[in-house]
């Protein structure tokens, strides 16, 4: 479905909060989208913009799977299905996204919000950002972007990766920003692929969308996207971007990254601007479920691989928790190496027999305790290279220590009991 299918849908079931009142975008919408998640808020009336705000669209397991209509349990191989299995979107002319074009656009007309106290300024962190290259072809991934003139924005670009690539090699990329697109886009963006597929056929075969062809540029965008700002990105100008608070929740340092200079604003008639409150849980869901696929795959290939997930606990980033139906003695160190293999940044991994619910913190929690011994269960994976967003991380090299807690139960018992014993069920309107 559309993204405004999706909302009408979400209003229609009262799932979504309305905000009547006028809101200023400078922190009051933030933080009201922080005491409402993980319920989706829509703004009707920004003070400082003409423009209507939605956040928290997607911030559980169960959200997107409602969305896609399935269940939770099948949101990994559907995932997996759609990696594996691209399709090419139809190309159409007179796109919704092109209803209006703005030729000399202002940032400041736009309801770029200041999240938090410290910000380095007002920051687009739910852009869509599709790029292209000669050999490559289309990218399209995440990049959080701080607005410092009406027309300029310094953008956050990691290293390494495939945003960067291009960058490297060109100098200069076109770009188109798409704000305000559905679920299954978002998703597909976050995911980690190899260099030269298209995200958009991920996005595609989760959910069919048509596609147009950028205003300014041949980069084919969502037809259906509620913005889309265009413009160019130069490696060789440089601002200061930060401080910026990220999935650690933790605000992250100020560094000199490259300029983009936007030539053009298009927008839907009427449209609705999403927020992605930063380390909010739509932020970590959007980081954190996308690698379960690529972390479910590598287990599976050495032992039964159950389930996985990346939780908020750990950032959405920083742990795993897997489950596996144990059939040999070393099934949990195996398991540990794929993962970890499957998901460079973590550094915390915990694997669980199938009893275990690994979207309860009580329940890994009591494996921990009933079924690991720290001289026996513990892998030290080493120190390496982790994740830039880890606090605790060397400063500079990232480099991090890696483990692994192996919380299954021995096959071979030796008497002990490692299983909870159920309670009898009872009606209790027969005693209430």
């Amino acid at each position: 479905m559309s993204l405004r299918t999706h909302l009408d849908h979400l209003k229609s079931t009262g799932t979504m909060q309305q905000i009547e009142k006028p809101v200023s975008k400078y922190l009051e919408a933030a933080g009201i989208l922080k005491a409402l998640e993980p319920q989706p808020v829509a703004f009707q009336s920004i003070k400082e913009s003409d423009f209507r705000v939605m956040g928290n669209l997607c911030c559980t397991k169960q959200s997107f799977a409602d969305y896609l209509g399935i269940p939770v349990e099948a949101l990994i191989p559907t995932l997996l299905l759609a990696i594996d299995h691209p399709s090419r979107p139809e190309v159409i002319s007179d796109p919704p996204c092109q209803e209006v074009i703005i030729d000399e656009p202002d940032l400041d007309d736009l309801p770029i919000l200041f999240h938090c106290e410290g910000d380095g300024g007002n920051y687009i962190s739910s852009g869509v950002m599709i790029a292209g290259h000669p050999v490559y072809g289309q990218n399209m991934d995440f990049h959080r972007c701080m607005q410092f003139s009406k027309t300029e924005m310094a953008v956050r670009v990691v290293k390494t990766r495939h945003f960067d690539t291009f960058l490297q090699d060109l100098g200069a990329v076109d770009v188109a920003i798409c704000i305000g697109v559905a679920p299954n886009i978002l998703v597909a963006a976050a995911t980690s692929v190899e260099i030269g597929v298209d995200e958009l056929g991920i996005a595609h075969a989760l959910e069919p969308f048509p596609v147009a062809k950028a205003a300014t540029s041949n980069l084919l965008i969502p037809a259906e996207a509620e913005f889309v700002i265009e413009g160019t990105v130069y490696r060789d100008r440089r601002h200061a971007e930060g401080p910026f608070v990220d999935l650690t929740e933790t605000q992250d340092v100020i560094r000199e990254e490259p300029v983009l200079e936007v030539k053009c604003i298009t927008h839907r008639k009427d449209p609705l601007w999403h927020v992605l409150l930063p380390g909010g849980l739509e932020h970590k869901l959007l980081m954190g479920m996308p690698r379960e696929p690529t972390i479910f795959r590598e287990v599976n290939n050495v032992v039964h691989c159950l389930d996985v997930n990346i939780n908020p606990g750990g950032c959405s980033w920083l742990h795993t928790i897997v489950k596996i139906r144990k059939e040999q003695e070393d099934d949990g160190r195996k398991a540990i190496d794929a993962a970890s293999r499957g998901h460079r940044s973590c550094k915390h991994i915990f694997v669980v027999d199938e009893d275990i619910d690994i979207y309860d913190p009580l329940s890994v929690e009591w494996a921990l305790a009933t079924r690991f011994q720290a001289d026996r269960d513990l892998f030290w994976l080493g120190r390496e290279r982790g994740s830039s967003l880890d606090p605790s991380a060397e400063p500079g090299t990232y480099e991090t220590c890696k483990v692994g807690f192996d919380l299954t139960a021995p096959l071979e018992t030796a008497g002990k009991h490692f299983n909870k014993v159920p309670f009898p069920e009872v009606d209790l309107s027969e005693f209430l």
